[in-house]
């Protein structure tokens, strides 16, 4: 048995501990960009900053990073199982190019909280608010794909 077609009983586990880490993901893709409205709001240099910098770090590197990557990890093996995608269909490449929109902007929120951490204000108030909707539009991009496949 290939070690692909070892994957096939493990399918249902994994893809419940995809969807976990996923659901992680994104409580902090709309949390983060929601700390960086707060954090705007307030002088570089105050106590308020500072607790906003350790809250925005610790969010980051402890819950969205591992979440991702788990994420990323676990979707791998699903797609690796076999029969678990039809590579004819073409709704997988529009899930695909959410995921991938999902994770540019995990990464430009990563570099905004390193901004934020230098004293600097990378971007609005008012940006930062209208960034906090753009996790809610690829997710439902994302979960109509992989639901209902419409193409």
């Amino acid at each position: 048995m290939p070690l692909i077609d070892a994957l096939a009983p493990y399918y249902l586990w994994t893809k419940s501990l995809h969807l976990i880490a996923v659901f992680a993901w994104m409580a902090g893709l709309f949390y983060l960009p929601r700390l960086y409205v707060y954090h705007s709001q307030v002088a570089a240099g105050t106590p308020q900053s500072d607790l906003f910098i350790t809250m925005e770090r610790r969010l980051l590197r402890a819950i969205m990073n591992p979440a991702m990557i788990a994420a990323w990890i676990l979707g791998i093996v699903l797609i690796l199982t076999p029969g678990a995608v039809d590579w004819h269909a073409g709704w997988w490449h529009t899930k695909l190019l959410g995921v991938l929109a999902m994770t540019a902007f995990h990464g430009h929120l990563a570099v905004a909280r390193k901004a934020f951490a230098d004293g600097n204000r990378p971007h609005t108030e008012r940006y930062w608010r209208a960034m906090n909707e753009a996790p809610t539009l690829l997710l439902v991009l994302i979960v109509v794909m992989v639901i209902v496949k419409p193409f």
